[in-house]
């Protein structure tokens, strides 16, 4: 159920509003009523209410000063009037109000006017429904990669395939292929490649180990090949980079 706050100085206003906004049978219940907006501002906060339905000329604060105090709650505004003002209307949607009634409000005119904003409310929720779950989506895909990420440096020596990793996260090695190219922005067996080549890059310069004990630490039983592989991402062989100092 929505719920309506009504707000008009005049008692018997508010028990016209009350009994047409009733007879539409729609799912909203009426929480308060306020004899003026700040009286409607105060209802809006204390009921979590969804909707003001509420005259434009009262004292203290009439319509409009509501509807620009309202402009940037969650909470819609609908406004009453007693002549067709167009001013009013203009400033009126300005605030964002959701629609304006004149008087007296007849049960067809207010059933049109909460159909048409429970819609609207509706529609906006299944619409911040689609982006929370994409949200969450987005959030477990990076969750995802991050964990291949690790499992690749966690893994270097050893053969590494997608297929090991799509069981890993639990996804089918297509979509894994697909998604980490579109995280990363290049294919899963030529960034296995990359992390071996960026670990080769470290123990040459941090170590002294010997060119066949580092290819061998990667995985790499053909040092040629893994030289050639270095050779073709640096731009030179691993002992030409060992000399530069990692500066080739």
């Amino acid at each position: 159920m929505y719920k309506i706050i009504l707000a008009d100085d005049e008692k018997w206003v508010r028990i016209v509003l009350r009994k047409a906004v009733e007879q539409t049978k729609l799912p909203v219940t009426i929480v308060q009523e306020c004899a003026n907006g700040l009286e409607a501002l105060d209802a809006v906060q204390k009921h979590a209410a969804d909707l003001v339905i509420s005259d434009v000329k009262m004292p203290i604060m009439d319509g409009i000063g509501l509807a620009e105090q309202m402009a940037l709650m969650t909470a819609n505004l609908v406004l009453v009037s007693g002549y067709d003002d167009f001013q009013f209307a203009q400033k009126a949607i300005r605030y964002g109000v959701k629609d304006y009634l004149l008087k007296p409000v007849e049960m067809e005119a207010m059933a049109d006017c909460l159909e048409r904003w429970i819609q609207g409310r509706e529609l906006l929720k299944e619409a911040m429904g689609d982006a929370n779950a994409s949200l969450q989506t987005e959030k477990a895909e990076m969750s995802a990669i991050e964990q291949v990420q690790q499992f690749v440096a966690a893994n270097l020596a050893k053969e590494i395939t997608l297929t090991d990793a799509a069981a890993l996260v639990h996804l089918n090695p297509s979509y894994l292929s697909q998604l980490f190219k579109q995280q990363t922005g290049g294919k899963f067996v030529d960034y296995v490649i990359v992390m071996r080549m960026e670990e080769a890059k470290r123990l040459l310069i941090k170590t002294a180990l010997r060119v066949s004990e580092i290819a061998e630490r990667l995985g790499y039983g053909d040092i040629a090949y893994f030289s050639n592989t270095f050779k073709k991402l640096t731009g030179c062989s691993p002992l030409e980079y060992r000399k530069s100092g990692g500066k080739p």
